[in-house]
């Protein structure tokens, strides 16, 4: 049986581009700036903790590296060192966070965080109700030959719980970052699950538009249609 982790006020944080991590997602990162190798080495020895936050490319101030004000802590489930000082390992979501100050630059960014929890924002029986909604359009998606595989579509239609269920989605699924990040920012987890949904149901009608325009011909021949 794990030991409860215990999540810190303050821990070491990665800011990147483009990208909202999410509780419970699983991260590959490759670690190759020296800052961030020391705060590997740092983490490993002590809570294998650290933040995950996205660069916020609409900040207005002259920070360095500016970050979104929500973002998840994770834990060091894997890592592996290579011979030239670099490290690849996986980090997995354990909750969304808020960053409520920067505390330090060197070595490396260290931040002063709030755990923050989701509500349900609805009935039990809606939120499962939309999680099926979205599990049929994922599926519909997967089918109709959008991004998304059908290895990680049989793996969502085993995890029940709505929130996690939006969250996984949400991380693997969504490709656009802005709306990633506002639903890493929905604590409602009824409006996080009604986002995706209207989501998804566009990009479905968009590739069941594209099929119908395409007819029987390829993908590189489309444009002779």
């Amino acid at each position: 049986m794990e030991m409860e982790i215990v999540v810190p006020d303050e821990v070491p944080v990665m800011t990147l581009p483009n990208l909202a991590f999410f509780p419970q997602a699983l991260l590959p990162l490759h670690i190759f700036e020296p800052r961030y190798q020391e705060m590997l080495r740092d983490v490993l020895a002590t809570n294998r903790l650290f933040a995950v936050a996205g660069l916020n490319p609409k900040a207005t101030s002259d920070q360095f590296e500016p970050l979104h004000r929500i973002a998840t802590i994770g834990i060091v489930r894997a890592c592996q060192g290579n011979d030239d000082g670099t490290s690849n390992l996986l980090i997995q979501g354990l909750a969304r966070v808020e960053v409520q100050a920067i505390m330090g630059e060197h070595p490396y960014r260290r931040i002063r965080i709030k755990t923050l929890a989701s509500q349900p924002g609805a009935k039990t029986d809606e939120n499962l109700r939309l999680r099926t909604s979205l599990a049929r359009l994922i599926t519909t998606k997967q089918r109709l030959g959008g991004t998304v595989s059908g290895e990680f579509t049989r793996f969502l239609k085993t995890v029940e719980d709505p929130e996690i269920f939006a969250d996984l989605a949400a991380f693997n699924i969504c490709e656009d970052p802005r709306l990633k990040q506002k639903l890493l920012e929905t604590l409602d987890v009824h409006k996080r699950l009604e986002l995706l949904n209207r989501h998804l149901r566009a990009e479905v009608d968009t590739l069941k538009l594209r099929k119908k325009l395409q007819g029987d011909l390829p993908d590189d021949r489309i444009l002779a249609n």
